[in-house]
């Protein structure tokens, strides 16, 4: 796993991708409740949008470096090394 201290540029990435999300997820959050409902479609843009910067953030917590092209198409995949929690 990357680090700050010996990895920053990779970790700034890192925590973009997560500040990103969270960025994102809170203006979801905020717009339902303003609205009180939303589209099935912005919704699930909107969720994509989220998973997306998730997923890049999971995939590329070991990656130093410039990710290789395979890596990068790793990064944009949903995990298949995690385990939902119930």
């Amino acid at each position: 796993m990357i680090n700050s201290k010996e990895h920053p540029v990779e970790w700034s990435q890192l925590m973009f991708e997560l500040e990103d999300a969270h960025e994102h997820l809170g203006n979801l959050i905020k717009e339902m409740q303003e609205k009180g409902s939303i589209d099935a479609e912005g919704y699930a843009v909107d969720v994509a949008h989220i998973y997306a910067h998730l997923n890049r953030a999971w995939n590329s917590r070991d990656i130093i470096g410039k990710p290789s092209e395979s890596q990068s198409e790793k990064c944009r995949s949903f995990p298949n090394d995690l385990e939902p929690l119930a």
